[in-house]
């Protein structure tokens, strides 16, 4: 059974925390958070767990692992600091605040010799694998383009979201890279080798340290793919939400999309002409795969693996678009 430490149990700490120990290979030994009450919560899941203060304290109890869901600015020396220690880390998107820290991280765990894990959950829907299947299989012929959507109607409710400094970007590090790292994983991780970008804040070009409230970059890949993406908080949208991936080749098309302006449930179909075939209708416990995936190779005794590299090249898309562009 291993034993981990749970630093941040807000909803997403929990969830995740909640998927791990549900799937049997979990005991949690540690739980932290500034909020009494969402300790209270993260206890009611796992009653035997000791309420520790610290990063430190945590570590003190030797976890196998520790997963960590606190706010972005965070995130990399929280995680440097417990691979030091031994142990491996699960933390929660961004893994940095930019790609000199995202590399940091993936380098201290290569040091470590310890599996490191991101929490880019959309990779672990049933829609995304049906159509990395496809893709991958040939199913669409050469990609030569893909469509990337993430408009959220609300924004954060936290303030640290909205200070640059803390957040390290607005709607793109919150939403954006979580389809940039769809589209590179579905096609293999492909280099990147030219991003445009435009940047938006109260509909008027982005100035100063604010954060973006809307974003669109085009990314251009070895062999001259081009994926087009458009995010947003607080877009008039009409629904909730609108997430979709689409992939475009000469044999045929592919679509991920929420339904009904959800952020849970997901369809996918494959395109043929003006045809469209279903093949995946969505499942409903998606958004705890990724951290039961780390809990399953942790448990195999995996350490460090070159897919943490992966990581590096997700937040240098990121770093790219915050530039303006890069050629």
């Amino acid at each position: 059974m291993l034993k981990l430490g749970f630093l941040g149990t807000g909803w997403i700490g929990r969830h995740r925390m909640a998927a791990m120990i549900g799937s049997g290979l979990v005991e949690a030994v540690a739980v932290s958070d500034p909020s009494v009450e969402m300790v209270a919560e993260a206890r009611a899941l796992a009653p035997g767990a000791a309420v520790v203060g610290s990063l430190d304290e945590m570590l003190a109890l030797a976890p196998d692992g520790v997963v960590i869901a606190s706010p972005s600015a965070l995130h990399a020396d929280q995680s440097i600091a417990a691979l030091q220690a031994g142990a491996a880390v699960f933390c929660q998107k961004p893994l940095g605040r930019s790609g000199a820290e995202a590399a940091a991280v993936v380098a201290a765990a290569r040091r470590a010799d310890r599996l490191l894990g991101v929490d880019f959950s959309y990779r672990f829907t049933d829609g995304v694998a049906k159509i990395a299947e496809i893709v991958r299989g040939g199913g669409l012929g050469r990609v030569h383009a893909v469509d990337l959507v993430f408009h959220n109607a609300y924004g954060p409710d936290k303030p640290w979201f909205y200070d640059r400094a803390q957040s390290g970007g607005g709607c793109v590090m919150d939403l954006g890279v979580h389809l940039v790292d769809l589209a590179l994983w579905v096609l293999g991780f492909p280099e990147v080798v030219r991003v445009e970008s435009h940047l938006f804040a109260g509909g008027a070009p982005l100035a100063g340290d604010g954060v973006e409230e809307f974003a669109v970059a085009t990314l251009t890949l070895a062999g001259g793919t081009v994926v087009r993406l458009a995010c947003s908080w607080r877009l008039h949208a009409g629904r909730d939400a609108v997430i979709e991936a689409g992939f475009y080749g000469a044999e045929g098309g592919a679509g991920f999309r929420n339904v009904g302006g959800s952020f849970y449930d997901f369809v996918a179909d494959r395109y043929r002409g003006t045809a469209a075939e279903r093949v995946s209708e969505g499942d409903a416990d998606w958004g705890g795969r990724a951290g039961v995936d780390w809990c399953r190779r942790l448990a195999a005794g995996e350490r460090f693996g070159e897919d943490a590299e992966e990581l590096v090249a997700v937040a240098g898309v990121v770093d790219a678009i915050y530039a303006g562009g890069v050629s």
